[in-house]
């Protein structure tokens, strides 16, 4: 294919790997600062924080671990690469939310509930939620940036595109420091009602409060790397682009089916049926099609592409 490789919204891995970076050393800073705060005020929703954290930052290994080895090859065992072994490792990533953030969180609000804590300093607890507050902001900005870069490339409003994109370590990055600033916010307002009114009640509802939004985001995860495990089709735009690219090759008269699936992070396994341009002999023909395919899987974003022929009665594709 003679046309240069269309967009596919999808950033390059090391840019991945630099949001994924700055969000791990973001939450430890931050849950080492929550656990201490934590252990000197006793607030309930400190804990939910501090396991909150925590979980973020056990995720954030998961999601280094996705980029490395779903980045790897296709060898004779893989013959698509390990792209959806990305979708595996952010599997777990989610369950771990959802584990140690979300139920800890709401089975430690429910504890409260029940063994309400005693009022308390929780000056200590204001200073360590600013500082969180801004650390996470730090790792917040960056998923921010490299969402609303790719959605520019889309004509797509950032959240839209971290919704749809298949750099699935840039969506929980992005979920997880959002869900992240909403609970600090959350913790902040409890603990003011626990020290405003003194009823400790205040403190452990924002545990609780913090678990649920954990769990939304957790089954949000959950459910979008299932998707691309089960097989996600390509971006419309994305589509569009590539079946251009094939009309633009000077040996294709006509496109009649295309269908571009993820196999991984910006790596599609590419169907189509195409009408070769000229009268060839079968044994040409299939040379042909060899040879296209061969050069269709030049492209870094074809991991395979599979060409068959067009019938005379099968309408044609238009981008």
């Amino acid at each position: 294919m003679t046309t240069s490789q269309p967009s596919t919204g999808n950033d390059a891995p090391s840019e991945s790997m630099i949001t994924v970076v700055i969000a791990f050393s973001m939450n430890v800073l931050v849950a080492v600062a929550k656990s201490i705060a934590a252990a000197l005020t006793g607030s309930a929703s400190m804990v939910a924080e501090s396991a909150h954290s925590w979980a973020d930052a056990g995720n954030e290994v998961f999601l280094l671990i996705a980029e490395r080895r779903g980045s790897r090859g296709r060898d004779r065992r893989h013959p698509f690469g390990y792209g959806r072994e990305t979708y595996i490792w952010s599997m777990f990533a989610a369950f771990g939310l959802f584990t140690v953030g979300a139920v800890v969180s709401v089975m430690h609000g429910v504890s409260a509930l029940t063994e309400p804590e005693a009022e308390s300093d929780y000056l200590v607890g204001y200073i360590v939620l600013a500082i969180s507050a801004v650390l996470e902001a730090v790792s917040f900005l960056q998923s921010v940036r490299q969402a609303t870069a790719g959605g520019e490339r889309f004509s797509m409003h950032p959240l839209r595109f971290v919704n749809r994109t298949s750099n699935t370590t840039l969506r929980a990055v992005f979920a997880e420091d959002a869900a992240a600033l909403v609970g600090l916010a959350i913790a902040a307002l409890g603990m003011a009602l626990h020290q405003i009114t003194g009823n400790a009640v205040w403190d452990a509802v924002g545990s609780i409060l913090v678990g649920i939004l954990l769990g939304f985001i957790a089954v949000f995860l959950i459910k979008r790397n299932g998707e691309f495990l089960l097989g996600q089709s390509a971006m419309p735009t994305t589509r569009s682009q590539i079946l251009r690219a094939l009309l633009d090759h000077p040996d294709i008269d006509r496109v009649t089916y295309l269908h571009a699936e993820y196999v991984g992070p910006n790596r599609y396994y590419l169907v189509a049926a195409v009408d070769i341009v000229g009268d060839l002999a079968e044994h040409d023909l299939a040379t042909r099609l060899r040879g296209l395919e061969a050069e269709i899987e030049l492209r870094d974003s074809i991991v395979e592409a599979v060409l068959t022929l067009s019938t005379t009665e099968e309408p044609s594709l238009t981008p």
